[in-house]
């Protein structure tokens, strides 16, 4: 962890357990597991197996993304893949993940989460966490853009007189 930009982290493990403390979101994914840099300076190497979601957040004393709502009311806004992850132990959650194939990632998949003003802004779940990935809808595709209609398709209800 040679890096100035860390940014605050909350890694939420299956055993329930939320450690706290520093990631550097550009090399945190290692080999072996998530380098996470504690509140007191100690840098731990937590294992894969052990994590759930990793939760890039505001503030440390807010709620993680389990403690926080954790689907779309309706469809949501953010452009990309509109996903559900389920979890080993059969939790869910849903988010937007970015619509790029190069950007998806070998060790699991980073998305931002539904509630856009909750204390997690994006979370990064291993794939060994994760049982099933299912996209729920495409949101801003530019395949789908609406022609606006000409003037010649355009009916006439009244006479121009």
């Amino acid at each position: 962890m040679n890096s100035s930009t860390t940014k605050k982290a909350l890694v939420v493990r299956f055993d329930r357990e939320v450690l706290q403390g520093f990631i550097n979101p550009g090399t945190f994914a290692q080999t072996q597991g998530i380098e996470l840099m504690s509140r007191d300076g100690a840098v731990t190497v937590v294992p894969y197996r052990q994590i759930k979601a990793v939760c890039f957040v505001k503030d440390w004393d807010g709620a993680s993304v389990m403690d926080e709502r954790r689907e779309f009311l309706g469809r949501p806004k953010n452009a990309g893949l509109w996903i559900q992850v389920r979890y080993r132990d059969g939790d869910t959650l849903e988010g937007t993940l970015t619509n790029d194939l190069l950007a998806v990632d070998s060790t699991g998949l980073t998305f931002v989460p539904p509630e856009a003003n909750g204390n997690t802004q994006r979370v990064f779940s291993p794939r060994e966490a994760l049982s099933s990935v299912a996209v729920l809808g495409v949101v801003g595709s530019p395949l789908r853009r609406r022609k606006p209609a000409a003037q010649a398709e355009q009916i006439q209800l009244f006479n121009d007189e």
